[in-house]
């Protein structure tokens, strides 16, 4: 039978609650796998594993209960080996790289925080701060809108503007939380969204972090932002392209 991988940690990782149940229908009961100074959290894979709410509810929590009582790099929802000396064979190979994880993102967690903006305010702004851009709407008010050349010249130039405004308003984002945060991760890229950025934040500075967003908040009305976590750090179980623990992925 494969073997289903919630998550890897320490060998000296406290062990983990009696009757502890994992993904599948009815639930497979997690168990340990021990490789050197690893361990992996598993259990049996069902073999119709779909990503159903109930199903990543119940990853979610293993990875909760483990990650209560210490480190744990969390794997992605779905994550199966053929049987389980596949899993303790991975862990003898990545042993290294397992370990150096394990002891970065120690006291750890990840917050995620996406931005947009409200489209209205956003756009009073660009408005109040470009005259040439202000005049010409005006005028075009002025002329009953405009002719079709005249609009058109104004919604690329606002276009244009927002655009700016989302890049300038990103990297502002991205500034003012970076230095809370041990490391940080860009999320995928979206339409939806000016900025979808991870950060990985000592546990015991969360609060600070948490602040400094609704300080972010108050002073830009033209800004919406929601933040998930604490979550175990999915984005930091690879290091950054550019080095080590601790630094920017």
């Amino acid at each position: 039978m494969s073997t289903y991988v919630y998550g890897i940690t320490t060998r000296s990782h406290p062990a983990l609650p009696e009757g502890l149940d994992g993904v599948g229908d009815p639930p497979r009961p997690v168990r340990v796998l021990k490789e050197g100074e690893l361990a992996a959290v598993v259990s049996d894979a069902p073999e119709d594993l779909r990503p159903k709410r109930r199903e990543l509810l119940a990853h979610q929590n293993v990875l909760a209960e483990t990650g209560a009582t210490g480190c744990v790099l969390p794997m992605r929802f779905g994550s199966v080996a053929p049987d389980d000396s596949k899993v303790t064979e991975i862990l003898a190979e990545r042993a290294s790289h397992y370990e150096e994880r394990l002891r970065a993102l120690d006291g750890k967690v990840e917050y995620n925080l996406k931005a947009s903006h409200v489209e209205e305010e956003v756009l009073r702004q660009v408005l109040a701060d470009d005259p040439e851009l202000r005049a010409l709407a005006d005028a075009n008010r002025q002329a009953g809108g405009g002719s079709h050349e005249q609009r058109l010249r104004l919604g690329e130039m606002i276009a244009a503007a927002v655009q700016a405004r989302e890049v300038q308003d990103a990297a502002a984002v991205q500034e003012a939380l970076a230095p809370l945060a041990a490391a940080t991760s860009p999320g995928p890229g979206s339409t939806g969204w000016l900025a979808n950025i991870s950060f990985l934040v000592e546990r015991d500075s969360a609060a600070g972090f948490l602040e400094k967003v609704e300080e972010l908040r108050a002073a830009g009305p033209h800004l919406e932002m929601s933040v998930n976590g604490p979550l175990p750090p999915y984005s930091f179980v690879e290091p950054g392209p550019d080095g080590p623990a601790g630094t920017d992925g």
